[in-house]
């Protein structure tokens, strides 16, 4: 039988993946809506070639062209929610980027539709109240280091486990001092030695707040105390991450750096189907390396704890502000080593603000961005 899955943000890297691994396995999987922000052009391209009966532009309105007719459009920001929640389908692939995903995941599981979650912020912004709305098996991660870890946790049986190990790239600027950090280019940020990701995402990574975002994710979806997270950071991206029992056996998953193979997994749970990934040659790798997080020239690792340990919505603030300072790199609008500069103060500004539904989290996103924006200025 068919699952229906709803793609938000088909336009995105993780977007146009899933529809390549959905394309592979046309008897299992039909498309039923696709949304984008501003890439208009590319969305009417997928709805010929996948024929949704609903699509969606975020950003801004467009024209439909005629042929387009068998598909209902929707515009504005409340399209996303709408599509999200009114979609035909039993799934819905969160795959925006930012804290727009959160609203469209709650309405998603208001209707009653399972998340594959590949927007890291839905839960960093609204953890709890996130994971009081997705009983077991009615949210699954797509992220590779967080797919990772639940593969792991399959075979653990009732055993709990003592240690979550997020592995981290290190990003282009691993090996680089602190001081030439500082000044580094938006073309050298966008350099990741290893993965392929849309330029926020990949910004994010050499600054290591994509990792600090994970921290605080890996503790909502597998219930773990901030100390039981540890990133290990390896540069080769064989290791997506790994768990620890308390008899010290380890349990990891391995792989070449691609995703469509998280994403087909939790599509396609509990099977594993073909996915068009290279197949791994340990013999060709010679080895692995593992190295502890630099919180000196990183301090995003730092912030995530410290976000944790605060509460409320300090997690919130933490990801708002750092959208808002990647954004204006990426615009070269500030230096690189702005970015924690400006996060932090923000977190100090805001962090003890409450997140106990939709609104507070509105409220404390809006002021980390107002901070954030003022000291662009």
């Amino acid at each position: 039988m068919k699952r229906g899955i709803a793609i938000l943000g088909s336009t995105g890297s993780i977007g146009r993946q899933a529809i390549e691994v959905l394309q592979l396995h046309p008897d299992r999987f039909f498309v039923t809506a696709l949304t984008a922000h501003r890439n208009a052009a590319l969305l009417f391209e997928q709805v010929r070639a996948l024929r949704p009966r609903l699509a969606a532009l975020t950003g801004e309105e467009a024209q439909v062209p005629a042929d387009l007719s068998f598909c209902e459009f929707r515009f504005g920001p409340h399209a996303l929610e709408e599509v999200a929640a009114q979609a035909e389908g039993e799934d819905v692939l969160a795959a925006v980027v930012g804290v727009a995903g959160l609203k469209a995941v709650m309405a998603a599981r208001k209707a009653g539709k399972r998340v594959l979650l590949a927007n890291k912020e839905t839960l960093v912004a609204g953890g709890q109240m996130v994971m009081n709305a997705c009983p077991p098996g009615s949210l699954f991660p797509v992220d590779s280091e967080h797919s990772a870890i639940f593969q792991c946790l399959q075979g653990a049986g009732p055993n709990p486990y003592e240690k979550i190990l997020l592995t981290a790239s290190g990003g282009p600027f691993r090996t680089w001092d602190k001081a030439a950090i500082q000044t580094a280019t938006v073309a050298q940020a966008l350099g990741h030695p290893t993965w392929n990701m849309g330029a926020k995402i990949t910004v994010d990574s050499a600054s290591m707040f994509n990792k600090a975002l994970e921290i605080i994710e890996a503790k909502w979806l597998f219930d773990a105390r901030p100390e039981q997270i540890q990133v290990v950071v390896h540069p080769q991206s064989i290791v997506h991450s790994a768990v620890q029992f308390r008899d010290g056996a380890v349990i990891a998953q391995l792989g070449s750096p691609d995703m469509k193979v998280p994403i087909l997994y939790a599509m396609s749970y509990p099977e594993r189907l073909e996915t068009g990934a290279k197949e791994l040659n340990l013999f060709a790798l010679g080895q692995l390396t593992f190295e502890k997080p630099d919180t000196d020239k990183f301090p995003a690792i730092r912030m995530a704890y410290e976000a944790l340990k605060a509460g409320g919505a300090a997690a919130c603030v933490l990801n708002a502000a750092n959208e808002e300072a990647s954004y204006a790199f990426l615009q070269e609008k500030i230096p690189f080593g702005r970015i924690p500069e400006i996060v932090a103060e923000a977190l100090q500004r805001h962090g003890h603000l409450p997140a106990d539904a939709l609104a507070d989290i509105d409220r404390a996103d809006a002021l980390a961005r107002e901070t954030a924006r003022a000291m662009l200025d």
